[in-house]
């Protein structure tokens, strides 16, 4: 998933194309999953603008025995995942896993994508999340004050990527119209509103979201010693 155009990040690109080491962010998730091989195939949802630009790159990469296309995303962010299981519909079967991870999650958790598609073929549906350590408040939006203490126990952080049995999580996108769409900030909160249960694979990597320029920065440390 990389079809956003990043308007709270501020550069003059999308974030996911912002280079690092003289290559844009997404190409080191794409070249990472290809040397995996964890996937059959591989379908790239990409800020329309930029599709020529995003295929011309992974073609420039050489990626060998790397199947994959690239398509439009929407005009939100559940639009572009529909379009994409638009594209996994003309290839998949009700049991296949499809995994929907988002660039904005620079990372591939290798050593548990085995157990969060075991964990979608056995639930339906499956992410990877944060375990949080430190106290959890809930805090009033406005005043900014902290009104209760949440336990930390019953809260995780969604992360990259997602999981669901194709069967299970395409009727809900392909039924549902823009509009509905709209009110879902991830596949799996639209797959809770469905009753699909959503199975917990706890990641051990920081789960660091680009959402703005520090995030960026952070990114960019973090790079060579720890998340490639």
């Amino acid at each position: 998933m990389m079809g956003g155009s990043g308007t709270r990040f501020g550069a003059d690109v999308p974030k996911q194309f912002v280079e690092v080491e003289g290559k844009p962010t997404f190409s080191y998730l794409v070249e990472k999953y290809a040397e995996l091989g964890f996937a059959d195939y591989t379908v790239i949802v990409c800020h329309r603008k930029w599709v020529d630009f995003t295929d011309k790159w992974i073609a420039d990469l050489g990626l060998e025995g790397f199947d994959y296309c690239v398509v439009p995303g929407g005009s939100s962010r559940s639009e572009s995942v529909k379009n994409g299981l638009t594209k996994v519909a003309e290839m998949a079967t009700d049991d296949d896993i499809v995994f929907i991870h988002d660039t904005t999650h620079p990372y591939v958790d290798a050593a548990h994508l085995g157990d969060l598609s075991s964990a979608a073929a056995n639930f339906g549906g499956a992410t990877m999340a944060e375990c949080q350590y430190d106290t959890v408040y809930g805090m009033d939006p406005e005043s900014k004050e902290l009104v209760s203490v949440i336990p930390r126990q019953t809260v995780v952080t969604g992360a990259s990527p997602e999981a669901f049995k194709f069967g299970l999580i395409w009727p809900i996108y392909k039924e549902m119209d823009e509009e509905h769409l709209e009110l879902y900030t991830s596949a799996g909160a639209l797959a809770l509103a469905h009753d699909i249960k959503m199975k917990i694979v706890p990641t051990d990597l920081i789960n660091l979201k680009i959402t703005y320029r520090h995030d960026m920065d952070a990114f960019r440390e973090l790079f060579h010693n720890y998340y490639f």
